[in-house]
Formats: structure tokens, sequence, C-alpha cells
């Protein structure tokens, strides 16, 4: 049974977390600086640290062997609908999830009730086991409804970034076999540009719009109007074998793949963070990262209604926007990525706005760096912790908790074990030495979607899975993730293959080479630049290249890096693009 957080019982509550009555946390309550959390909120946060604190003080691991400082959790074996529904019944009339813009809310109750009509209709209309389906949506409270509808009948999600061109949407039709696509008016037209594809059309049997009613579109709500009559009861689902969401990754290399994350897959990181964050159905958490990717579709989104919070959506991040429902929600958790941690650093904006309920921050998708934590901290008087994981892995392996290791990627979630290896020779590096970061657990992805040589590429003959990012063990056993041996180049957390770009810029008349690196930028990653060997006596600018890209390519995709010509892309005698060395001459030149 929960208590109340109050003065008479706070010293015996702290005493069972192991701390003194005359620790930091106590020290809060005689001076609040301005935009600092209250008393309440500020022992809350102690609380949540403090247990993380307990649970962190096991034994340095070596290299060799990262083993988790934290328990073992059980992972139940049961399908994804019955772990989430099965916690609706207990939070009944508490609110799920809720949408800031239009007040749209749904409890519990109502959340899976619409998920037993929306699977009826959906198998009326002939839905079946490991069929696939396609969203291409902004965050609506709408969304998780349908994820539990489709999970229920054992039909696997494929969520597209709704910033994809219709060219890029297609191709990632055409590659997951989807059978219908779920998206907003907004983008109805794109989507049929998308289908209309000849290697697309054929098998896209259905569009549905959230939102209103649309030309050329069947409507969602009228799905949620079903009986629920219909509801398959008994539908046999391996949870360790049959996949549940399928978004798509670039892995370590080359064009995005369709990764087969299983049931269990989702319901073990669920489990594996829960003593981590210890959400409450008190807490409140926006859901401001979208829900094509893997950190807002799982982490964040389940993470919370599996916990009986209250999920916040917003569409898409405005400034002015973001803060006002951080204020007037009441937003108690808040999960970012570095360029709003670089945002709420800096921006003047932010002292206009109460975040004095937020009891922590977790920071993932791209590197955060010590600086930029600490100087966030020290303004905002709340903790920030950073996870690390991948779209392979569900999404999460490590996470930093109190008393924090700022710039580290924290500590190993329970139920895995990682080890760090010399990329020539496999070999376990030593303390201080740097190695590739390898994992195993139960969050480890089932492979990438007809493509067993990526896969393999990916997952060695051990069942490691090879992370492609470099780093070093301290000698406080804690990790730092300093390069990244994959080619891939993170955006504001955003994948931006290389050569996807390459593949572009040798499209260009005027360019007979390219290659593309990321250019390290402080608070978004990396920014895509490209290296082009002209054809001969052809004349063309850097911005024409650019905006050749630009006008073929989501956002995230830019050349915000520049572009440079070059009379030659060094390259290996086997012709593979030597993209160290030109990130190399890159860095000596900045």
């Amino acid at each position: 049974m929960k208590r109340a957080l109050t003065k008479q019982n706070l010293r015996s509550i702290l005493r069972e977390c192991g701390i003194s009555s005359s620790s930091r946390a106590l020290s809060y309550t005689s001076i609040r600086k301005p935009n600092q959390p209250c008393l309440t909120q500020n022992l809350r946060s102690a609380l949540v640290r403090s247990s993380a604190r307990c649970l962190s003080s096991g034994p340095v691991t070596s290299p060799a062997d990262i083993r988790s400082r934290i328990p073992d959790v059980e992972i139940p074996d049961v399908s994804f609908a019955e772990f989430i529904l099965g916690r609706c019944d207990e939070f009944k009339d508490n609110i799920a999830v809720s949408d800031y813009l239009t007040g749209r809310k749904y409890t519990y109750q109502q959340i899976k009730d619409f998920a037993r009509r929306v699977a009826s209709a959906l198998h009326k209309r002939g839905y079946k086991k490991g069929d696939v389906i396609t969203t291409s949506t902004l965050n609506l409270p709408e969304f998780p409804i349908l994820v539990l509808a489709a999970a229920s009948l054992g039909v696997i999600v494929s969520p597209a970034n709704h910033m994809y061109t219709a060219a890029e949407l297609s191709r990632m039709l055409e590659h997951n076999g989807a059978c219908a696509i779920f998206t907003i008016p907004q983008l109805l037209p794109l989507v049929k540009e998308a289908i209309s594809d000849p290697n697309v059309s054929g098998r896209i049997k259905e569009t549905f719009t959230f939102g209103h009613e649309e030309e050329g579109a069947l409507f969602f709500h009228t799905l949620m109007e079903d009986d629920g009559k219909s509801f398959p009861e008994n539908v046999d689902i391996d949870p360790k074998k049959d996949v549940l969401l399928m978004p798509y990754s670039s892995g370590t290399t080359g064009l995005p793949k369709g990764v087969m994350l299983s049931h269990h897959n989702i319901v073990a990181n669920i489990m594996q963070l829960r003593d981590l964050l210890r959400v409450s159905p008190d807490e409140k958490t926006i859901a401001l990262l979208p829900f094509f990717h893997i950190y807002g579709l799982t982490a964040v989104q389940f993470g919370s209604l599996y916990n009986g919070a209250q999920l916040v959506t917003i569409p898409r991040f405005e400034p002015e926007m973001f803060l006002k429902a951080m204020h007037e929600e009441k937003i108690t958790i808040l999960h970012a990525v570095p360029p709003i941690v670089l945002f709420l650093a800096k921006h003047p904006m932010v002292a206009n706005f109460d975040l004095s309920n937020v009891s922590y921050m977790v920071s993932g998708a791209a590197p955060l760096s010590e600086s930029l934590t600490m100087e966030c901290q020290n303004r905002l008087g709340f903790p920030i912790f950073q996870g690390y994981g991948l779209t392979e892995t569900s999404p999460v392996i490590n996470i930093d908790c109190h008393p924090g290791y700022p710039g580290t990627i924290g500590l190993l979630v329970p139920n895995t074990k990682a080890k760090l290896v010399d990329v020539d020779t496999g070999e376990p590096v030593k303390v201080g030495e740097l190695g590739e970061y390898c994992m195993d657990g139960p969050q480890k992805m089932l492979g990438y979607l007809n493509n067993q040589q990526a896969t393999d590429e990916m997952i060695d003959k051990d069942g490691w899975l090879h992370t492609g990012d470099l780093g070093y063990m301290r000698e406080d056993g804690m990790v730092v993730i300093e390069d990244r041996l994959k080619e891939l180049i993170k955006y504001k957390g955003y994948q931006v293959p290389p050569a996807e770009l390459e593949g572009l810029l040798l499209t260009h008349p005027a360019v007979s080479d390219a290659s593309v690196i990321g250019i390290p930028e402080e608070g978004v990653g990396e920014l895509p630049r490209a290296y082009v060997v002209l054809k001969p006596d052809v004349t063309v600018t850097p911005e024409e290249i650019s905006k050749f890209v630009e006008e073929r390519v989501t956002p995230s995709k830019r050349l915000r890096g520049g572009v440079e010509f070059l009379a030659e892309i060094p390259k290996t005698p086997s012709g593979k693009i030597l993209r160290r060395v030109l990130k190399a001459k890159a860095l000596q030149a900045s």
C-alpha cells in the first residue's frame, strides 16, 4: 500500500531506502530557488533516486564480463496485449492517456474496451495473425488503442516516420508488406501518393484516418464503435517467437531494415525498467517523443501505461506549446533527447514557466554530454539521467540513476550482460581501453525482416549483439561511449544512413562520386556532411547540391554539415569508403 509523502512519515521512508535524515534530500526543504522543485516533488525525486542508489551498489565488473548490478526481474511469459490489458483492470478509472491540444482523454477501462472493439472490427474485416499494418501519424491518444488491438490479433505494427517523403514511405511499404496504413488527414495526400506506387498499390487494401473522416479513407473512429462481439479470445501467440512491432532502423550500416521485435522483447524491456524508473500511478508523463521512434513507442508510451501513469500527448515539439503543456498539465516525468535538454538549459523562454513538478528527466536516442547535463540540472533543479540502447534492443540496454554518472551510459538493466571487445580480434579489452560494446538479453531483437545477412552481421554465432558503438570502462565500472564504429549518423536522435544519402547524391547529373559523414555538433549529435567528386567540365555549387538533397529527403537527412568538393574519395583497395579518414580530416580542420 502506498503511503502519502508527508513530513510525519518521511524520515521512516528515507531510512527504509538507506538515507540519513540529514541528507541532501532534506536540505532542499529549507531553500527553494525559482524553477526548483517544491518540497513534495524534491522528496519524491529523492526517493526515486535513493531506491536506485540502493540497487546500484553492486560489485564492479570487468570489460570482459559486464553484469547488471541490479537483481534480475521476473519476466512474464505472456502476449503483449495480455500484459498491458491486465494492468488496465487494476487502474480502471484513472486517466491513461490524454491529448493536450484537444482535451480528448481515455481512462484505462476505456483503453481496454476500445482496444477490444477495434480488434473485433479488424477481425471482421479479415485482419489476422501475421498481417502487417503501418502507421504514419503524429502522436495521438488513439495510438495505444490501435497497437493493443493489433497485438490482440497477432497483427504486426510497423510505424513509419511521419516526415518520410512519398518515395521513402513507398520503399518501406514495399519492404514490410503492409496490408493497411493508418494516418491523419494532413498526411493523407502523401500517403495516397506513396501507395500509388505499382510495387505497393496491390498490397494496401485499406487506408484509415485518425481525427476525422476524409474522402478516400476509412475513419478509425468507426472501428471504435464496433460492438466488440468478434473479438478473438484465443489467438495462439508465442510471446518469444511472434513479432509485435517492426520499426525501421539502419542498424550498423546500409538502408533502413525492418527490426522484428517480439511480444517478449517489449514485455521484458518494460519490466527491466520498472525498478529503475519507479513510475507510479500518480505520475504524468509527456509523450513528446514520436511514437514511430522506438524510445517514444515503447519506453515512454507503454512504460507509462504499464505503471498506471497518465500519458499526455502533444503532436510535435514547439517550444511554447511544449512548455505550456509541461506547466499546465503539471508533468512529473520528462523523456527527452539532447536538443531538448539544450533548449531547457539555455533558452530564456524556459524561465517563464513553472516546471517544479518534474521529478526527473531521462535523455536518450543520442549522446548527452556531461557539461550539458550539469548545466541543465543546475538551472532546473531536477536530476537528468541518460539512457542508452538501440531499436534492435527494444530499446534500453543501460540507464543512469542516482547518484548519477554524467557522461556515462549508466547501469546495465537487469537480466542483461555486456562486454567490450577489440574490434579487430574480438578479444575483451582492459579497463580504460576502447572496444565495441556488445550485449545479450531478453530485449534483443529476433532479427531483420528478410535479411539474414544483416542479422548475422549484427548478432554473432554466440548470440552477442554488436552495437557498433565504441566505448571504454572506467575504474568505477561505468561505461563511456566515445565513438561510433558503425557508419550511421544520428541527428537529434534520428537515424541518417550515409549509404542512403550517397546513393541519392550519385543520381545528381553533376556528381561522379560521394561520401557522407557525421560532423559532431553540441546538442544535436551529428550534422550530415557530403564530400562530392564532380564530373569533368561540370559547374555546380555546394548550395545547389544541398538543395537537390533537401527536396528529396526528410528534414533530419538534410546536409546541414555542408557540402565540400574533393578530387577523390578515399577508399580501401576493395573499394570501401574510408569515412574515418574524412572524419579525422574534418575534426582536425575544425
